[in-house]
């Protein structure tokens, strides 16, 4: 399905590497923007997290940034077709060269759905590579860029397969940054955890806050936790 019409926003993800998924829109509905004004959105794909965040809180301004070119287009003209065009705007850049352009932008939230695949077999076409695939030195890059362009109070938050959050969890005190929150997401309330959306931030807590999210309670039923959270985006709940 190329065009996927939400309550309030229509993404065309035709030709985009990365299609809407359950961890883009987990992310999208789950981060803390509640005081944010300035948001990034690394690696925004379809734009879809950007969107849902706009919808969210009207107050933000959110960068959107990719470095494939269809992705970034798609991006930018699911942006201007929106109600929320005017506090969007999409970049074709990696990260990095984003910072390099700006050095001085500062952000209140820093969101990401990123690659994820380490040292794995990867796909014969280079945009699902780009999308996909990633190696350790990403995510270390992340971190400093996040340690160098967050507020004081700002959080980065990342939705991660768990093995990679926990290495980020143990990594990110060396970037001065720390873990404050966890979410635990699992598919099914007795099958093991396949995903964290973790919140880092410069702010030490005594304990890192964890929090359980299952989104099915049944095969093909979708459980009331996961209902509730996105019946403001998902016209079928």
């Amino acid at each position: 399905m190329s065009i996927f019409h939400f309550k309030q926003f229509v993404i065309d993800q035709e030709g985009c590497p990365m299609k809407i998924n359950t961890d883009g829109v987990l992310l999208g509905a789950m981060c803390n923007v509640s005081a944010a004004k300035r948001i990034l959105d690394i690696g925004t794909g379809t734009g879809v997290i950007a969107l849902m965040i706009a919808q969210r809180n009207r107050e933000a301004f959110v960068d959107a940034i990719d470095v494939d070119y269809i992705a970034y287009d798609k991006s930018k003209k699911n942006f201007e077709n929106s109600l929320f065009h005017s506090c969007l705007k999409a970049h074709h850049h990696s990260f990095k060269e984003f910072f390099d352009l700006n050095p001085l932008n500062k952000y209140n939230l820093i969101v990401s759905n990123p690659p994820y695949f380490l040292n794995a077999l990867q796909s014969p076409k280079a945009s699902k590579n780009i999308s996909k695939h990633t190696n350790e030195q990403f995510f270390l890059d992340l971190l400093l860029a996040a340690k160098n362009h967050l507020t004081d109070n700002g959080n980065l938050e990342l939705v991660l397969p768990v093995d990679i959050s926990l290495m980020l969890q143990n990594t990110a005190q060396d970037y001065g940054l720390y873990a404050n929150n966890c979410i635990k997401i699992n598919s099914y309330p007795d099958k093991a955890h396949i995903r964290h959306i973790i919140s880092f931030s410069k702010q030490q807590k005594e304990q890192l806050d964890f929090q359980e999210f299952c989104i099915y309670e049944s095969q093909g039923i979708h459980s009331l936790q996961y209902k509730t959270l996105l019946k403001d985006f998902f016209k079928i709940f």
